[in-house]
């Protein structure tokens, strides 16, 4: 497959994923009805959901054409663990990024059509934007952070690694992969509205700026260095050396 091609994937792969996980933050978390008296919303569970859901669905879509990274920590954890060449790194992680801007800049319009809406970087989460401190939904501090990106997304690497091991069951993989990206969400939107993705967190926080964008280092580094160790030691402890015979599971 051209590498324009599946840089193509990658970029409305990304789209998918920031549109429909952060659209469900921005324009459906929390609903009220007419009166404001009952919340109709999405909530945490609902908006992890939603994140799992874009990677579930995306997998099956352009799995077989890009592997579905839609996230340059993933590409940058399957090059640790040998399994991506170094010279697609940057096509794919420019593609990534561009995707997750043109879905923010969807996510920011659709939201101006309700009355009242506007971005404020000093407040809450606008666009689903990542941080610490008072930008993260539980004020959690910029260490607790930084730790919490980095853990979540070298379990994320390690489970891709292994769902897509040729060992591992046929097909399940995508299941395998958004069930992960949706647990995290439930464990980590209370402390950074969940990253573990450094294109996700980019295209919300150029449309807010402000301390957002000057917090977005951490969402690149945190997620890389995650997803660096996890290629390495999924590589290390368990992939098969190349002198012993790799059994196949399949399903019947």
């Amino acid at each position: 497959m051209p590498l324009v091609t599946r840089c193509a994937a990658e970029f409305l792969g990304t789209l998918w994923l920031v549109l429909g996980g952060c659209g469900s933050a921005v324009l459906a978390a929390i609903f009220l009805d007419g009166t404001g008296a009952i919340n109709l919303g999405l909530g945490f569970l609902g908006v992890s959901l939603a994140f799992g859901l874009t990677v579930l669905t995306m997998a099956y879509a352009i799995g077989h054409i890009s592997g579905c990274h839609l996230n340059p920590a993933v590409s940058f954890g399957l090059w640790a663990g040998g399994r991506f060449p170094s010279s697609e790194l940057l096509p794919y992680i420019v593609a990534q990024v561009l995707g997750a801007i043109v879905a923010a800049g969807i996510v920011y319009l659709i939201a101006l059509g309700q009355p009242g809406f506007a971005i404020d970087p000093s407040s809450g989460n606008p666009l689903a934007t990542n941080g610490f401190g008072m930008h993260s939904p539980g004020n959690f501090s910029l260490f607790a952070a930084f730790l919490c990106e980095v853990v979540m997304t070298f379990f994320f690497v390690m489970i891709i690694m292994g769902a897509t091991d040729t060992r591992a069951p046929a097909g399940l993989a995508p299941i395998a992969i958004g069930m992960a990206l949706t647990l995290i969400h439930l464990i980590s939107i209370p402390v950074t509205n969940t990253s573990v993705n450094p294109a996700r967190s980019t295209g919300p926080a150029l449309f807010v700026g402000g301390d957002v964008l000057g917090q977005l280092w951490l969402f690149w580094v945190a997620p890389i260095l995650g997803a660096l160790l996890a290629g390495w030691v999924y590589a290390t402890l368990f992939e098969p050396r190349r002198d012993q015979a790799t059994p196949v599971n399949k399903v019947v």
